[in-house]
């Protein structure tokens, strides 16, 4: 997945996301700070949103059942992964990968699972807090290795 691509799925779903919260086009656009005539050329598809509407919408909307199904459970882990190419540090807690994850491989306490939507890589340690995200599988592979060594000595 790319910033293309995440702007184009989104541009295409801002009407439903807006329905799905109950909010008219005006209070729609107030909270992204936008004029109501851009919202609804987004909402029509005469154009694409732009980056910063589409990083606004995710942070704002997180919990919008609609941009989980577009990029899975985390859609803020997702913008933060393409806006930094990879995350290589220990994050916030997740719940696991339950449901929109699956296991990869395990190595000591960490464990690498891939997001079935966003098709993205991400490591956790045994108390779920996620340590690495990227796109390459190879890269995700590496650390996960790195990762063990380090904590298993």
């Amino acid at each position: 997945m790319d910033k293309e691509e995440v702007i184009e799925l989104i541009s295409n779903k801002m009407r439903l996301i807006r329905l799905e919260r109950g909010y008219s086009q005006d209070k729609m656009a107030e909270i992204m700070g936008i004029s109501k005539k851009t919202l609804v050329q987004f909402e029509k598809g005469r154009t694409l949103a732009g980056w910063s509407n589409v990083v606004t919408l995710c942070a704002l909307f997180r919990d919008s059942e609609i941009l989980q199904s577009l990029l899975g459970d985390e859609p803020i882990e997702v913008i933060e992964l393409i806006a930094h190419n990879g995350i290589d540090c220990p994050r916030s807690r997740s719940m696991g990968g339950r449901v929109w994850w699956k296991e990869i491989d395990q190595k000591g306490s960490f464990r690498l699972q891939q997001n079935i939507i966003s098709q993205h890589y991400r490591i956790l340690d045994e108390q779920h807090y996620r340590w690495y995200s990227t796109f390459e599988k190879e890269e995700a592979v590496i650390r996960l290795k790195e990762l063990s060594r380090e904590w298993n000595k």
